[in-house]
């Protein structure tokens, strides 16, 4: 009888949750369709007599196409500019900076693939995900063609800042690393130094408890449990990529077009062997939830590097407290309700006895801290299976003047999508986390290089 209660408990729980995430969905996309709808309208009968541009000198003489971009990479099933018409995923901070690119990546595809995409937005050219990892993984090796790139300069003596939200973070690590080892066929001069500084915003830097709460085996971290909320969002993006309708797919897309999952190509037998785990990015494994498990984390991690000319800071979120000695959600009203309910269960995570630990040293309590996503631990700098050198920011000021090669990171009172999607639920603490970021990038980070005497080698 206790047995069939546990299985009612979690069927509810999957039928909330489930619930919870479409409504969320569709609020996304009916607020996007009603912004254009809008816009459409305003332009058509509120048209401006004349078109008067502006252009504003900066008084120091700085020529805003010389400053270094600030790229803003979007997080799990987050979109760049250009989809979902108007709607802005960073909630309009690109606005902020005269210098912000907003690449679209895929928004479920795995954090190779993403750090691939990421690398041709900027330099141009047709997306090479590489023969190897292609064959691999079962996928076309070509994606894309960014027939202009959006910073085709970019290089060693021109670098680039990231701020990587949530998974963002992690993608923006293994392109520096690529470009370290040198990756991009083509372009044997990439390297390192071509990153200027990482800014990650809630990253996802060691994997997360939640991976397992949504369907993933704790036990290898890639394969599902048959009955999840990963399993009916498998299928809804399996169905919605086989009917490839291509307006709606041009308003949002989950990016896994390199795997040809189109009615088109696949017909409906090709659909079957999809939804059966047979074909497709669920059954190779190449999408971002494995990447998001502490096992599939810890692996990528373990050929990451953290560079010495490059400058890291991080902002760690969370939304639980301690109440005699018991992590719990830190309040109801602060928490979004598409993360409530994760909070609570993330907070309360106990290992399954049954399956190793995912390291050595590992305990429960260091994993309950977190901010509906991701656990608190995960968010600071990379730790696992290595820790990287890292200090904790009290005051922004305390600081300065930064160093490279060491993770600066700060705790901050928020759930995972408080600095996203909608700008007047942070108030002004969205104000102060983007400022803050952008006042960094623009004013403490820098490289120096030291002047060469006469007569003196370099």
């Amino acid at each position: 009888m206790i047995r069939w209660w546990i299985y009612a408990l979690q069927l509810a729980e999957l039928l909330v949750s489930s619930l919870v995430h479409v409504l969320y969905g569709l609020y996304i996309f009916s607020t996007a369709v009603a912004g254009d709808l809008s816009q459409a309208l305003t332009d058509r009968f509120l048209k401006p007599n004349a078109n008067i541009e502006v252009k504003s000198e900066d008084p120091s003489g700085t020529n805003v196409d010389d400053l270094p971009p600030i790229v803003l990479v979007h997080g799990i099933f987050g979109f760049g500019k250009g989809k979902l018409g108007g709607f802005s995923y960073f909630a309009g901070a690109e606005k902020k900076d005269e210098r912000v690119l907003v690449p679209d990546l895929g928004s479920l595809t795995s954090i190779y693939d993403r750090a691939r995409e990421l690398f041709y937005y900027l330099k141009g050219g047709q997306v090479d995900y590489g023969e190897e990892h292609s064959k691999a993984y079962g996928h076309s090796q070509f994606g894309r063609l960014y027939e202009q790139g959006n910073y085709p300069q970019w290089d060693e003596d021109h670098p680039i800042h990231f701020v990587g939200h949530s998974a963002g973070a992690q993608v923006v690590r293994v392109l520096q690393q690529m470009l370290s080892d040198k990756k991009f066929k083509g372009y044997e001069d990439t390297s390192e130094n071509w990153v200027l500084s990482i800014t990650s915003l809630s990253g996802a830097f060691n994997g997360t408890t939640r991976t397992y709460f949504d369907g993933m085996q704790p036990d290898d971290g890639k394969t599902m449990k048959p009955l999840s909320l990963l399993q009916l969002c498998r299928i809804g993006v399996i169905i919605y990529d086989w009917l490839d309708i291509p307006w709606l797919k041009d308003y949002y897309n989950f990016g896994f077009d390199h795997f040809n999952m189109s009615r088109k190509k696949l017909g409906a037998w090709g659909l079957v062997e999809c939804l059966l785990g047979n074909a497709g990015p669920f059954a190779t494994g190449d999408w971002i939830l494995t990447d998001l498990t502490i096992q599939g984390s810890m692996g990528m991690n373990s050929h990451l590097q953290t560079f010495p000319n490059t400058f890291y800071f991080s902002y760690a979120t969370k939304r639980t407290t301690k109440i005699l000695g018991i992590t719990v959600p830190s309040g109801i009203l602060g928490i979004h309700p598409l993360l409530f309910i994760r909070v609570l269960q993330m907070s309360q995570w106990r290992h399954p006895p049954d399956v190793p630990p995912p390291y050595k040293g590992y305990r429960d309590e260091d994993w309950q801290e977190n901010d509906g996503a991701l656990n608190t631990i995960s968010m600071t700098h990379p730790r696992l299976p290595i820790e990287h050198p890292s200090r904790l920011v009290v005051n922004d000021s305390d600081c300065l003047p930064l160093q490279p090669g060491i993770w600066y990171y700060k705790i901050v009172e928020a759930d995972h999508i408080l600095f996203i999607v909608n700008r007047e639920r942070a108030g002004v603490q969205f104000d102060l986390i983007y400022d803050s970021i952008f006042e960094r990038c623009r004013k403490h980070v820098f490289r120096r290089t030291p002047q060469t005497l006469p007569n003196q080698a370099p």
